[in-house]
């Protein structure tokens, strides 16, 4: 397009072409969250990965999850541990953002906006991240298969287990704990235990 045609386009065209120009190369992928309408947070993530594969945006958003947490739950006088939604109406997407996704995003069924000021996006900070444990981190443990363990965050703190297998590449121990009344073997992230000395 010649400074001609460009001068006379109307203004969308304009808008696309600066957009082309600019890139996303230089940005950083950085989690944002999203707010959904109460009830819609799965529908929500599959109506956004429909976006993402309608305009290609595969290089641009990158995950989408919904933060979920264990809880123990009691029904009927029984005990269980469930996972529910840790933050109801909300969805949290990994992307390199720029201005032109933003009307994709916000006109996905089940989206309301971007959580942020004047419903503008705002990244997490990286001590967000880390909390909300949405980036895996290669972690060095001393624990072995057999290794008594205490758990010290989740659920499950303060509980005494045995570890029966370990998963570098996820970061997860599997461990016995006795949990109402018997063995249960549970998944734990690195972090959330620590190695009891006999």
């Amino acid at each position: 397009m010649d400074e001609k045609k460009v001068e006379n386009a109307p203004e969308k065209d304009i808008i696309a072409k600066e957009n082309i120009n600019t890139g996303t190369s230089g940005l950083e992928a950085k989690w944002y969250a999203l707010h959904t309408f109460s009830g819609y947070e799965n529908v929500a993530k599959e109506n956004l990965e429909t976006v993402v594969d309608k305009f290609n945006y595969h290089d641009r958003i990158f995950d989408i999850v919904i933060p979920m947490e264990d809880v123990v739950e009691e029904k009927n006088g029984k005990k269980k541990l469930v996972q529910r939604k840790a933050f109801p109406c909300y969805i949290l997407v990994k992307m390199k953002y720029a201005d032109d996704l933003w009307h994709n995003i916000i006109n996905t069924r089940g989206i309301t906006g971007f959580v942020g000021p004047n419903a503008r996006p705002l990244a997490l900070s990286d001590e967000e991240v880390m909390r909300l444990r949405l980036e895996k981190i290669k972690v060095e443990v001393d624990l072995n298969v057999g290794d008594t363990i205490e758990v010290v965050d989740g659920p499950l703190n303060g509980m005494i287990g045995k570890v029966v297998a370990l998963n570098p590449e996820t970061n997860v121990v599997s461990a016995t704990v006795e949990m109402f009344g018997r063995e249960t073997q549970v998944d734990l992230g690195y972090a959330q235990v620590r190695k009891v000395n006999n």
